[in-house]
């Protein structure tokens, strides 16, 4: 009898804590990327992602004045396991907590 393989994955969530809704939300990771049309405030969202591949976390997103933020967080690793929380902060500040 064989055991199951399990695949490595991280679980991200996205909270929106800016104040105001954020547009055209975009994560992008090592080989792929998932984001959201809107993030309203005070909500979150969860996703979860193969890592294929080594580097960044990116986060980019356009705020209720237009402006568009960028950001980037630790790096991942080909196969990674684990939880990461990114929050959105007021004055386009963005954290990151793996």
């Amino acid at each position: 009898m064989m055991a199951g393989c399990k695949s490595s994955h991280v679980d991200v969530t996205v909270e929106n804590r800016t104040g105001a809704p954020v547009r055209l939300l975009e994560v992008d990771y090592p080989n792929a990327s998932f984001g959201a049309d809107v993030l309203a405030t005070g909500t979150q969202m969860h996703y979860r992602i193969q890592v294929q591949g080594n580097g960044p976390v990116k986060v980019q997103y356009t705020a209720t004045n237009n402006k568009q933020t960028q950001a980037t967080g630790p790096e991942l690793r080909q196969d990674q396991r684990g939880t990461m929380q990114i929050v959105l902060l007021p004055e386009a500040k963005v954290t990151f907590q793996e």
